[in-house]
């Protein structure tokens, strides 16, 4: 990997920092505070009798200090003595008959942490037919069985009580470090990726049915299928909530890696066959979990094969490094997660993801507290919302919105929607310049109240299509809209119709097309109108391609309220932008942000747009990452073209003494501006990536 050092030996920062572990108000040791570095082996049955040192040779000069095995659920890899697991029987291969006991032994003797991973998704036929009141039960009446194995419900006692028993019976007899649970979920999807739909067990018709008008949905397309899955997403953190209670009960010092309710926040960072690629995955959801609770830590399991049916695959080099640097970059912790042991599957990204995890492990300094400290925020649409936009269009405005500011070098964190409301109540928005809000639609009426409140403080808003638009009226009183008077969003109501730029002079840019949606509002007294709109004409045969009426429809809405401010977009140029990447397009969304943020916009560069600016603060100070992005391909990530060294970067800071550059390994050297309120540095060499630390 171009300009990462790979040492031999842990630096001396690196022991220290290692040694500093968190602790908790009673002295136990929160060591999972801290920055590390994980390495997951998804062992098969077969792997049982793998050799634990050889494999922790592997794990330590791979980069990480965490191991994370598989230990019960669907195999057992200890002797468990409860009669609804399944030993593994090539334990008996080990001289111990304990593959977790050997692990740990091993393992704690060289400092490395050992967590336990468990799957409870799944039981072997014969406790399945001993228990069919755990099974999952498909619409049509069926189970789900796959490669001899069935799958439970989690509303079911399996989950609601024997899986406290499993975790007992470890944390009785072992001192594992943490523990992950792999696909604790509604199964309405199997192995082989067909749908199955929802569960419709006892439990689950006793836990949801009375709050969905007596009946369960039957999938996506079901009435009440969206608030079956809110419900089925609340039900499964409280379960975790408990599970983590238990734990941190018996074990304090053992996190809980999972969803919003556990210890540590989990994401698996893949590129599924199938699924279009959106490059920015993984900084998103860290961006999104960091950024709400910037006290929690993130995990990010980085997938090293392609995908499921072909876990003999490598993953593209450059594609898996880029899961595990975005995870660093945004604050999360770098894992890995290969099949079986490196003995076993040749993965050529290894090496790549290696360069990375060693970089994290080298520099506890800077991912030491490493949170969000951008001034901008892109709020992430909640998808389960009740009238709001269509997911679809939300989604593809948000990321729209996220790729304009990205090229433009604008950093920003990312914010979820359903937590407006609470960041709001407690003054944490109130930390950001400015929300961007993309085509939300119908906000909840306490995100609304909120959300003006943090205007009239001084905050500011950028408010693209739909977002805060109740059938005709306009929720935020923030918003220059008064009220919407009709929305067009049909290709005949649409095509060949623009909204019309003016440069800086008043005079008229070039019309940028309406792609999606265009909400036709009056707009309040005091708003400023800045574009103007062409109508639709004829656009074909070409002897009839003429008409376009300019029309009074204002398409960005200035307006002050209380000490802040805001601009709405009453159409979607961000949809519009990623599926057509028209340029202009993009300046709108950004010179929007720039209007509304003036000094408080932390950088300007020269770099090329397709370098990431990623702002945040930690132990050792303000950092900020600089990602290239040159290398990105259509569906994964190739080799990245270095940017020439002499790029300039301006921070807006005129009281940092001192920048380093630490792939480089060089100091650069800050020029003040003639006013003082500014520095700037000439930039080396950027291959993969670069971090800079500002003292």
């Amino acid at each position: 990997m171009t300009n990462i050092a790979e040492p031999e030996l842990v630096s001396t920062s690196a022991r220290r920092a290692q040694a500093a572990a968190s602790t908790d108000t009673t002295g136990h040791n929160l060591w999972w505070k801290d920055p590390f570095q994980m390495f997951q082996t998804n062992i098969r049955e077969i792997d049982a009798s793998l050799d634990v040192e050889r494999t922790l040779d592997q794990i330590q000069e791979y980069g990480a200090n965490a191991w994370l095995i598989s230990v019960g659920g669907i195999i057992s890899n200890y002797p468990t003595q409860l009669h609804h697991q399944s030993p593994n029987p090539v334990l008996d291969q080990r001289q111990s008959g304990d593959l977790l006991g050997d692990a740990l032994i091993a393992a704690h003797r060289r400092g490395v942490r050992v967590l336990a991973r468990m799957d409870f998704s799944k039981v072997a036929r014969p406790i399945a037919e001993a228990n069919p009141e755990w099974s999952y039960i498909a619409p049509d009446g069926s189970r789900q069985v796959y490669n001899g194995l069935t799958s439970v419900c989690p509303s079911g006692a399996y989950y609601q009580e024997k899986l406290f028993e499993v975790i007992g019976e470890i944390l009785d007899s072992y001192d594992v470090d943490g523990f992950f649970f792999n696909w604790m979920t509604y199964n309405e999807v199997d192995y082989a990726k067909r749908y199955r739909g929802v569960c419709q067990c006892l439990p689950c018709q006793s836990a949801f049915a009375p709050q969905l008008g007596g009946m369960l949905p039957t999938g996506p397309d079901s009435p009440g299928y969206t608030h079956w899955q809110r419900l089925s997403n609340d039900a499964m953190d409280r379960l975790l909530g408990r599970v983590r209670e238990f734990i941190a009960a018996r074990r304090p010092e053992a996190p809980l890696v999972m969803g919003d309710t556990a210890d540590i926040v989990f994401h698996e960072a893949n590129n599924a066959i199938g699924r279009s690629l959106w490059p920015h995955q993984t900084s998103e959801w860290v961006s999104v979990a960091r950024s709400y609770r910037p006290d929690v830590p993130v995990l990010v399991n980085s997938v090293a094969f392609l995908d499921m049916p072909y876990r003999l695959v490598s993953e593209e080099p450059r594609m898996f490094e880029q899961y595990l640097l975005q995870a660093a970059t945004r604050g999360a912790i770098p894992s890995t997660y290969i099949m079986g042991t490196q003995d076993d599957f040749d993965y050529d990204c290894l090496a790549a993801g290696s360069g990375v995890t060693r970089f994290h492990r080298d520099h506890p300094e800077v991912y030491t507290r490493l949170v969000p400290a951008a001034s901008t925020a892109i709020v992430r649409p909640d998808p389960l919302k009740p009238g709001g936009s269509d997911p679809a269009h939300a989604e593809s405005e948000f990321q729209g919105a996220w790729t304009a500011l990205l090229e433009r070098h604008i950093p920003f964190d990312a914010l979820p929607e359903i937590r407006l409301a609470e960041l709001g109540a407690s003054g944490e928005l109130d930390r950001y310049a400015l929300l961007v809000l993309p085509d939300l639609g119908v906000l909840d009426s306490s995100t609304a109240r909120e959300l003006d409140a943090y205007v009239e403080r001084g905050g500011a808003l950028l408010i693209i299509g739909a977002t805060g638009l109740d059938t005709d009226r306009s929720q935020l009183a923030s918003s220059g809209v008064a009220e919407r008077l009709v929305t067009m969003d049909t290709p005949e109501t649409t095509w060949s119709s623009a909204v019309v730029r003016h440069d800086s002079v008043g005079a008229a840019a070039s019309p940028l097309p309406i792609l999606g949606a265009f909400h036709v509002v009056r707009a309040k007294a005091q708003a400023t109108a800045e574009m103007s709109v062409l109508s639709r004409a004829p656009y074909g045969p070409p002897e009839k391609c003429y008409g376009h009426l300019p029309v009074d429809h204002p398409a960005w809405l200035e307006f002050a309220h209380g000490h802040g401010r805001t601009i709405a977009l009453p159409w979607t140029p961000g949809r519009a932008y990623r599926e057509v990447g028209l340029g202009g397009l993009g300046d709108v969304l950004a010179d929007a942000a720039r209007e509304l943020l003036g000094g408080r916009l932390e950088v300007e560069t020269d770099l090329p747009a397709q370098v990431e600016v990623v702002v945040g603060r930690s132990a050792t100070g303000m950092v900020i990452h600089l990602r290239n992005l040159t290398g990105l391909r259509h569906q994964s990530f190739g080799d990245p073209v270095t940017i020439k060294a002499g790029h300039r970067l301006t921070l807006r800071n005129g009281e940092i003494q001192s920048v380093r550059a630490l792939v480089a390994g060089a100091d650069l050297h800050p020029e003040s501006s003639s006013e003082g309120a500014a520095v700037t540095v000439a930039l080396p060499e950027i291959g993969l990536f670069e971090v800079l630390t500002l003292t």
